[in-house]
């Protein structure tokens, strides 16, 4: 950046049309998604009053993402992106009108829940494909930022509404609401964003090239993309307090008013993370930081440990979240860096790793703690996220020497 030029604020981000337009879509489809989720579990327990059916149902709005990231995501290299979200918003729209009706068989509503959380992956990667086509330069880390900062609003905001809203109109009537949500989306893509052909060199309908790469065999066999697929996925380390909250706070003697701050505490410090790291710290600084930053990002749930309480752990898994906001950098770069034709392929895979990683880490930090209590568990996932985070970190810093360098400038 030359000597006394402006820097990109997100105001500069903002006042790009088709940037307010995609942002408009993501804001609509999170908070219809986190809606349908409170609806959902509450419609359930409603009409079965089990516990079991309704924590299937709510795992059905979640797996969807493993399937559907890795095997649909390269919908979004072979189809316009404006198009595949037109076709998307529509498609959930009408499910979820579907699911709407009283009365409904159950397990034709489970289908049809599974249905539209697997439609939202290609959306969603057809959203972040579509980032650096609308965005360049400082902008579009920016923008990047701004995304992530809107999901996390609109994810701590939605559960409390969900509860308000369900309470006034009924889970039927929410879900109507959350289908018009998804119906909204569909006229806003299609006159707020503009035309693009397809980014794959094969159009829609024609078989893979035999020398042409699987999305898999793309990330891996890419040193850049396969260390900050290795540093997002150090998430599935720091989230497992997000499931150990409730028993976190039992065990200090504490109610659910404690344990609802527990959980708000990560999303609300990656808020500030994410806003003072993208708006104060230049982005070659941010991309020195990148692997230090995720290295230690676990290391807080050490000190939780050690310093057992209500506030000290409040503080420190809000550090958890601070620290952590070093994934827009990684997502930043992994979407740059992905060839253009392949994009949407390798975002898609990348979101299906980063949902089972976190799954995954959920499930393990909830066996070890029967086995030898939450505080050690926490421990444990401080110091492994730690050493599991050197090596990506080592082979980040390695593989950046190697990539052409980028001027990031406001205005490109």
């Amino acid at each position: 950046m030359a000597v006394g030029a402006r820097r990109a604020s997100y105001g500069d981000v903002f006042r790009t049309g088709e940037f307010t337009t995609l942002w408009c879509t993501v804001a609509l489809s999170r908070g219809g998604s986190q809606l349908a989720r409170v609806a959902l579990a509450v419609l359930a327990f409603q009409r079965t009053g089990s516990p079991a059916v309704t924590a299937l149902v709510y795992a059905l709005t979640l797996l969807p993402a493993i399937v559907g990231g890795s095997l649909l995501g390269r919908l979004a290299d072979r189809f316009p992106h404006r198009d595949l979200l037109v076709v998307c918003a529509w498609s959930r729209a009408g499910l979820v009108a579907l699911i709407a009706v009283p009365g409904i068989p159950l397990p034709v509503l489970c289908g049809l829940v599974f249905v539209v959380q697997v439609i939202e992956s290609p959306a969603k990667a057809a959203q972040m494909a579509l980032l650096p086509e609308i965005l360049t330069g400082e902008t579009y880390s920016l923008g990047v930022a701004a995304v992530t900062l809107t999901t996390q609003i609109v994810t701590l905001v939605a559960f409390p509404l969900g509860g308000v809203l369900v309470g006034l109109l009924g889970p039927n009537g929410t879900l109507v609401l959350t289908a018009a949500a998804f119906a909204t989306m569909a006229p806003v893509t299609r006159f707020g964003l503009r035309h693009r052909p397809a980014t794959s060199p094969s159009g829609p309908g024609e078989t893979r090239s035999p020398g042409r790469r699987g999305g898999g065999r793309l990330v891996l066999g890419s040193p850049p993309l396969r260390s900050l697929l290795a540093l997002a996925l150090l998430a599935g380390f720091y989230v497992i307090p997000e499931v150990l909250a409730a028993p976190y706070a039992a065990e200090r003697g504490r109610g659910t008013t404690e344990m609802g701050l527990l959980m708000a505490a990560m999303p609300v410090g990656n808020v500030v993370g994410v806003f003072l790291l993208t708006r104060f710290v230049p982005a070659d600084v941010r991309l020195r930081w990148l692997g230090p930053l995720a290295v230690v990002s676990a290391l807080p749930l050490v000190l939780s440990a050690m310093l057992p309480g209500f506030v000290p752990s409040l503080l420190l898994w809000g550090l958890v979240g601070l620290l952590s906001a070093y994934q827009v950098t990684a997502n930043t770069e992994f979407t740059r860096i992905a060839p253009r034709e392949r994009r949407g392929e390798a975002l898609g895979l990348a979101s299906s790793l980063l949902v089972a990683g976190q799954g995954a880490g959920m499930l393990l930090g909830g066996l070890l703690a029967d086995g030898v209590g939450v505080s050690s568990t926490l421990a444990v996932a401080g110091v492994a996220g730690c050493l599991a985070g050197i090596p990506p970190a080592l082979g980040w810093h390695r593989a950046r020497q190697e990539l052409p360098r980028e001027v990031y400038a406001p205005g490109g």
